[in-house]
């Protein structure tokens, strides 16, 4: 597949197009954005601890049957829609714009995902983390998420001890926004962090630098950094340790 990316705007900011990354398996579909491939010459389809962010649909009635993960970290963020999660240890979960779902699969999770006939299509993201360790405690995470404010970022997860709903095992955090058009934010920076930005909807100016709708930047001097929305944009942001220690044998998001 053509893993081109292509930069625009200033030195530090890296900017990547639509995916072509895909699996197609009929009613579950998958667009894969590797944050690493934004930068040109990385040497990782990863960036840090973050691995990969998906983009999956998925249509009325579809179920994804029971499968293992083993050594990542998965949020599932789901703007609209349902979805709708079992699993061995005997948990229904459903998924949905205020609550969060936080799989830190650890030595080994076995789950399930699922829409029923009479839901809408569902598009969202999963969101794959990159452990500090092999073989973690296996757990899982169901959360409320705060109501959003317009034009405010939103913490979503970060790492085990912050005050986010929910938590992954590396330093990572993430942030949502819904961003009127011509409205302007500051992206979300932590010292000696960089930033990766997804726009989810919507198109954004990123100091400089267009990115539209399913189109991503990875922001390596971030603080100050100013977003502007060309249109009513929804975006997501991952402040990323870049020397965070990680491993890299998850079964999906290596």
């Amino acid at each position: 597949m053509d893993d081109s990316q292509s930069t625009r705007g200033r030195s530090h900011v890296h900017t990547a197009e639509r995916t072509d990354v895909s699996r197609n398996q009929g009613a579950f579909r998958t667009h894969f954005n590797f944050p690493g491939r934004a930068v040109p010459d990385h040497d990782d389809h990863g960036y840090g601890p973050l691995a990969t962010v998906v983009e999956s649909f998925m249509d009325p009635g579809t179920r994804i049957r029971m499968h293992q993960h083993r050594n990542e970290e998965i949020v599932s963020w789901v703007p609209e829609g349902v979805m709708r999660h079992d699993d061995r240890q005997g948990n229904d979960l459903d998924t949905d714009s205020e609550h969060l779902l936080a799989m830190n699969a650890g030595s080994g999770f076995w789950h399930a995902e699922e829409t029923l006939a009479d839901d809408p299509p569902l598009r969202m993201l999963q969101i794959f983390v990159r452990p500090r360790a092999l073989d973690l405690d296996p757990g899982i995470q169901h959360e409320p998420l705060p109501a959003p404010a317009a034009n405010d970022w939103r913490h979503v997860f970060g790492p085990t001890g912050t005050d986010a709903p929910a938590s992954v095992r590396n330093d990572v955090d993430c942030y949502d926004c819904r961003l009127d058009a011509g409205a302007t934010t500051t992206l979300p920076a932590r010292d000696g962090w960089h930033t990766y930005l997804y726009a989810f909807e919507g198109a954004v100016d990123v100091d400089g630098a267009s990115v539209g709708y399913t189109e991503s930047a990875l922001v390596t001097d971030p603080d100050g950094v100013t977003v502007t929305a060309s249109e009513d944009a929804t975006l997501v942001a991952f402040a990323i340790d870049p020397d965070a220690p990680v491993t890299r044998r998850g079964t999906i998001g290596r």
